[in-house]
């Protein structure tokens, strides 16, 4: 059992720039742990001769926010003293490591959802790891549930030791091939079986609910003494993490969501009053139903969970549809699946990783047009799965890789309680909490959504 430093400062470590708030913890420092020079180092042992890595140090610091607005905005003054520059660290490989590559058990588990890019994170992180020297990699399959002990799970459960050569092709396809699930967050087992199986490095790939877990995971390891390292990427095809530029695998979603936009154009204009209405992910988000709509070129109309979406009234969506199917005989409607839920009532159920269950707008909106409107020809489509499960496009198997081997930077540089992401176009650390305090959301007075109801030439709904 490991016993902190009572002299561990985290201010000491980085940049002054770097308020408390977006500290990474430093289990390396926190509890004293062996430095070691990296093996990326010129003259070190990797491969006899070393890459010449050049480190990155921990003074170095992102801004999170590098627009300072001045004038005015919505009528109200923006004075530059209410700007406030907050900065967190810069990530990439450090020149000390805190753990011995040779000796170094790790897991990578994939949670929630699918989403295109897990496959390429877990070939970045496994032969990031292997270039450090580590042997032991172990997969831990379908989620946070394949740590319990065998006795509770089937042998196809059980981790898997990653190779190199094992995940060598598998970012060519979608999915995850360590498979994944929702829910199975009994956070003590789940320790308990860190311990038992001696790891010190915890990949945790997932959304807001995984980080959420992997923070409680650190916490009990700091209860209990030990020095495994817990590091997060983050994963939601939604792009709804706070403070990142994006998350993997939204611009691959975009890519395949367009294309549904496109063939229900085709299908709209190929009919009389016909109507494509096509149903797109995002819980609480608009990300993906905002870009796909600006990108494909072919929209009409696009609700998001983030606007009012009153169906009834001159000023409401059915009037705005039909509208537009009488002037140019088709139309062309993107649905967020969290669009409209006022109109609807939440159910107040949840699933297995404490998502609220949403009713189905999009269809309940279907009906309602064919009765406002009977002779109106709609096309449904869903292709929700389909771009869950495809290979990422080339900008994010990219990202992908550069994550995955920050991450195993991360770990070995002796931080824990972090997750990797981009922020003004920069790869960065940022402790769990800040980024899981709430879903980041589609601004409807945003410039990119207005930007949006431009092209489209789509009004504030309202009733009247």
């Amino acid at each position: 059992m490991a016993t902190p430093r009572e002299d561990y400062d985290p201010e000491a470590l980085f940049s002054p720039a770097v308020q408390r708030d977006f500290l990474p913890a430093h289990i390396g420092e926190m509890y004293g742990l062996e430095k070691r020079s990296s093996p990326f180092a010129k003259g070190g042992p990797l491969w006899d001769w070393g890459l010449g890595q050049t480190f990155i140090d921990n003074r170095d610091s992102v801004s999170l926010n590098p627009l300072r607005m001045g004038g005015t905005q919505d009528g109200a003054s923006q004075e530059d003293t209410a700007f406030s520059d907050e900065r967190a660290v810069r990530a990439g490989a450090r020149e000390t490591i805190y753990f011995d590559p040779k000796t170094t058990k790790a897991a990578i588990v994939t949670c929630g959802g699918l989403c295109p890019g897990l496959n390429d994170v877990i070939r970045s992180i496994t032969t990031t790891l292997e270039d450090y020297g580590c042997e032991e990699i172990m997969g831990i399959k379908y989620g946070f549930r394949g740590f319990f002990a065998d006795d509770t799970v089937s042998a196809l459960e059980r981790p898997i030791k990653l190779t190199s050569a094992l995940v060598d092709d598998i970012h060519i396809t979608g999915g995850s091939v360590l498979g994944s699930s929702r829910g199975g967050a009994d956070m003590p087992a789940i320790v308990s079986r860190i311990e038992e199986l001696g790891i010190d490095f915890l990949f945790v790939i997932g959304g807001n609910g995984s980080h959420a877990g992997a923070l409680a995971i650190d916490e009990l390891c700091r209860q209990r003494g030990l020095t495994t390292s817990v590091i997060g990427v983050p994963k939601t095809i939604d792009n709804d993490i706070l403070l990142l530029d994006r998350t993997f695998g939204f611009q691959t979603a975009v890519d395949e969501a367009v294309k549904a936009i496109r063939s229900a154009n085709i299908e709209a204009r190929s009919a009389d009053n016909g109507v494509g209405l096509v149903r797109l992910m995002g819980r609480q988000s608009g990300f993906i139903a905002m870009h796909a709509a600006l990108a494909s070129g072919n929209t009409d109309v696009c609700l998001i969970p983030e606007i009012d979406c009153p169906l009834d009234g001159p000023g409401g969506v059915l009037a705005h549809i039909i509208r537009i199917v009488e002037k140019q005989n088709h139309a062309v409607v993107v649905v967020a699946e969290g669009a409209g839920q006022e109109q609807l009532g939440m159910l107040g159920e949840t699933d297995a990783s404490g998502n609220p269950i949403l009713q189905n707008f999009a269809k309940y909106l279907q009906q309602k047009l064919k009765d406002a409107k009977p002779d109106v020809d709609i096309k449904y489509i869903d292709p929700t799965y389909m771009v869950r499960a495809c290979r990422t496009n080339g900008s994010d198997a990219i990202y992908c890789s550069i994550l995955g081997q920050n991450a195993v930077h991360a770990a070995f540089a002796g931080l824990s309680s972090v997750t990797v992401g981009m922020c003004s176009g920069h790869y960065v650390y940022l402790p769990i909490p800040p980024v899981i305090s709430a879903a980041r959301t589609v601004d409807p007075k945003g410039r990119m959504f207005e930007r949006l109801r431009f092209a489209l030439g789509q009004p504030t709904f309202s009733k009247s």
